[in-house]
């Protein structure tokens, strides 16, 4: 069996990114900006952002996180995105969800443009993605691509099961996986009404579980010799743990790793995968900007 290491593979993409940026920077011209907005206090959103900045610290980025309490309203938040569309300092930018109850995210995610939407959810770059034309991949899906890439798992006529359908993970994971270009698999996508979900487990190559339902996948449900892509992240209690918790994936990773030939593990695998997928998506929106310009 063989662990799925997102967090090495994640630190050796970072420092490719930093080599071209250096390289950017040394024939005269400047590092990619990413922005981030920030509304309110999740404590999740709040982690996630953090260490969005981080990797920007990594990538050799500029990095502008603009922070706003709960209260303010759609049509501000909606202007403060106007604004960093206008601004041709920024080459991509994101608006981290979840937003407070009162504003409309989907509202403010079709305001984005599409060219600067490096988290790949403008339904431009969903649609330009489903059909197989170049488009900002949502980073998860990319992440677990890349990691199935830098470690030789061939997909090719696999039979991959996709347990979770989200607009985020599931579905473009899905899309990604059928066509020729990424994946070339044949793609089973089950969900909360899905019948005989272990039977079809058990068929699966590649089982990639995104359902947020802690050790859900048992050993029972996987084929000996799967590759198992855990998606999952959900805190759960743990006293021994100075935080008071742990992350638990979706997949049962003591019954299960024994089984399978290669696996992601929580935390570690794709966890930071995503944040550095959105690190590629920024460097890539940059040359576009900067191709257009010149």
């Amino acid at each position: 069996m063989q662990i799925i290491d997102g967090k090495a593979t994640a630190a050796a993409i970072k420092a490719e990114i930093r080599n071209d940026v250096e390289a950017i920077l040394a024939s005269g011209g400047r590092a990619p900006h990413l922005a981030a907005v920030l509304v309110g206090h999740d404590g999740g959103s709040e982690t996630y952002v953090r260490n969005k900045v981080l990797a920007c610290e990594a990538c050799g980025f500029r990095s502008t996180l603009l922070r706003f309490e709960n209260n303010i309203t759609e049509e501000e938040l909606l202007a403060v995105v106007q604004e960093l569309n206008a601004d041709d300092t920024v080459d991509g930018f994101i608006v981290q969800l979840p937003l407070p109850g009162h504003i409309d995210e989907q509202k403010v995610t079709e305001a984005i443009l599409p060219e600067k939407d490096v988290d790949g959810f403008h339904p431009v770059n969903v649609g330009r993605m489903a059909i197989g034309l170049p488009a900002f991949i949502s980073a998860t899906p990319l992440g677990i691509l890349t990691l199935l890439q830098r470690y030789g798992i061939e997909t090719r006529g696999r039979n991959v099961v996709i347990l979770g359908r989200s607009n985020i993970v599931g579905k473009p994971m899905a899309a990604l996986m059928m066509q020729k270009q990424y994946g070339d698999a044949t793609v089973t996508v089950l969900h909360s009404h899905s019948g005989n979900i272990a039977d079809e487990c058990r068929r699966a190559d590649i089982l990639i579980a995104a359902i947020g339902s802690p050790a859900f996948v048992t050993a029972d449900m996987v084929k000996p010799g799967a590759v198992v892509i855990d998606v999952g992240t959900t805190r759960v209690p743990d006293a021994s743990r100075s935080g008071g918790f742990r992350l638990q994936g979706d997949v049962d990773f003591q019954t299960v790793s024994p089984i399978c030939s290669a696996i992601t593990p929580v935390p570690g695998g794709v966890g930071p995968m995503t944040i550095c997928m959105l690190m590629l998506n920024t460097l890539l929106a940059y040359r576009r900007r900067a191709k257009s310009l010149s």
